[in-house]
């Protein structure tokens, strides 16, 4: 071996045992009250499906290799000037290209755009049920799933004939909780005192502000969006149980397109490097689920800041797309 390459495999090995070292030596950062530290900025860039695609049924995490492919692939597939793709669509189109990719029937942006996608082993976000698959729903939800999906056949191809048929995203008001539409401005602040944490979210600047001090809950006819939350500590982790929901709600960014008022949600964050934290949440809804389910999210801490979420300046979208929609039933008269 020549010097040269002695000395660089030196100081590969030399900055191997710092990395294991520092890692080792990483101990949980805590307030002077002794909670661990949450504060910062957090990003949610993780490209792992919430559930687990059926090609990975039995494989509930990849191999170093497979997931080197998988990453390969990605770089191969969703270069910088490809259409941008959000949420399970990116994995999902690695695994099938021929799976459709576009946010809607306008297409999309480009990828440039977007933030680099965090790959990890895990083939889904649910960890309970053991499957990584959501659990059936109740007979309930599937009578107003059909009743709904009869209402807008009915109703035929035409658009929203006002603003109240448009989304809570559409209309500005909400992304909902738990937020799972990853890379598309998905950060957010935690802010800490003895008393309070606030989680402030990229996407229409919501703010959650949960109280730690025991105190009981609102009466259930004061509902929100965001529901209702309390905050307690479980070592050192954050534990937050949030209800009174609103019935009108759009939890889990309306991914499923149902709300439901009894809704519990019992989110935990807790530290698990310098710069991952672990978000788990539970979603029991005895209406909608016919048990109840768990999935969790890496957050990476972010490089960058929050900054102003304007969504679409005054609601000048909102009067391009119900004029657009009642252009388009114009031209079919």
């Amino acid at each position: 071996m020549t010097n040269r390459r002695l000395f660089v495999a030196c100081v590969g090995v030399i900055a191997l045992a710092a990395t294991s070292r520092a890692q080792s030596a990483w101990t949980v950062p805590r307030l002077a009250d002794g909670r661990p530290d949450l504060q910062g900025v957090w990003e949610n860039n993780s490209a792992t499906p919430l559930e687990r695609p059926r090609e990975f049924a039995n494989t509930p995490r990849l191999t170093e290799s497979e997931l080197a492919d998988l990453q390969r692939r990605a770089g191969v597939v969703f270069g910088p000037e490809s259409d941008a793709v959000f949420g399970d669509a990116l994995y999902l189109a690695l695994l099938d290209q021929n799976r459709p990719r576009q946010l809607g029937a306008t297409g999309t942006y480009s990828s440039n755009w977007l933030p680099d996608r965090f790959f990890e082993p895990r083939t889904s976000l649910i960890e309970s049920p053991a499957d990584g698959r959501l659990p059936p729903y109740t007979p309930e939800a599937i009578k107003v799933r059909a009743t709904r999906a009869a209402a807008a056949g009915a109703a035929g191809p035409r658009g929203p004939a006002s603003a109240k048929d448009l989304s809570l995203q559409d209309r500005c008001i909400s992304y909902g909780v738990p937020d799972l539409f990853a890379a598309y401005m998905s950060l957010y602040r935690i802010i800490q005192t003895p008393e309070t944490v606030a989680i402030e979210m990229e996407k229409i600047h919501d703010v959650r502000v949960i109280p730690l001090d025991g105190r009981p809950p609102l009466s259930t006819v004061h509902r929100r969006y965001l529901g209702e939350p309390r905050g307690r500590w479980d070592g050192d982790t954050l534990v937050v149980e949030t209800a009174n929901f609103h019935p009108d709600g759009n939890y889990m960014g309306g991914l499923f397109r149902q709300s439901d008022q009894n809704l519990r949600l019992t989110e935990r964050f807790t530290l698990q490097s310098a710069d991952t934290l672990r978000y788990e949440f539970t979603v029991d809804d005895p209406t909608v689920w016919t048990a109840p389910w768990t999935a969790a999210i890496y957050w990476k801490r972010a490089k960058g800041e929050i900054y102003e979420y304007a969504c679409h300046e005054g609601n000048y979208s909102l009067r391009g797309m119900l004029s657009g929609a009642r252009a388009d039933e114009n031209a079919t008269r």
